[in-house]
């Protein structure tokens, strides 16, 4: 619990650093830091995938976060570039129901499996932030904002599940499918429009 709440603090660390907003390559980073965290459809996708990770377990409780991060930096490029795929928003609304079902099912899935389909949905969230970044921000800053946003709530449902794990003790993955479960219906939500 020590590593992760130190693994918190550093990475929030370059926030406290970049207290003045819009002085030099701050607006940047903290644009692209409230990306992720200012969406109920990027928030549900992104813990969802800390909780798949924690569910899956082993090597894949790092692998498929990272996985989710790098792709998304693909998409971001995309983004920047123009290029646009269909059905962006039909994606990152999927994200979270697909991600989160993955995890309700609680199926053992190798590890390349689980991180190509973190990694495919990260595209669709990668391009929502070029497409949207404003004119102003430094694309690297703006991206290494985000980048760290997402690590943040990917770490978030790490925790969390490991949190309920800890209380609940052998039903620790029960209590994490479920969750993947509650995530499944928020992207339900969203989809519907009711989030």
């Amino acid at each position: 619990m020590r590593l992760l709440l130190a693994l918190a603090i550093l990475a929030l660390s370059p926030t406290i650093a970049f207290a003045h907003a819009g002085i030099g390559d701050t607006a940047g980073f903290l644009h692209g830091f409230e990306h992720p965290v200012g969406g109920i459809d990027h928030v549900l996708a992104m813990v969802a995938v800390g909780v798949f990770a924690f569910v899956l377990g082993g090597r894949a409780l790092w692998l498929v976060p990272l996985s989710f991060v790098g792709m998304m930096v693909v998409g971001f490029a995309l983004g920047i570039a123009r290029f646009d795929p269909p059905f962006v928003e039909l994606g990152i609304a999927l994200s979270s129901i697909v991600i989160g079902a993955a995890a309700a099912l609680g199926r053992p899935m190798p590890v390349a499996l689980a991180m190509g389909l973190v990694g495919i949905f990260a595209v669709f969230h990668g391009y929502a932030h070029g497409a949207e970044m404003p004119e102003t921000a430094a694309g690297l800053t703006y991206a290494l904002g985000f980048a760290a946003a997402t690590a943040l709530l990917h770490l978030a449902g790490i925790a969390a599940a490991l949190g309920v794990a800890k209380l609940v003790s052998r039903h620790g993955k029960i209590a994490a499918q479920l969750a993947g479960g509650v995530f499944a219906l928020g992207g339900l939500g969203v989809l519907a429009g009711w989030l």
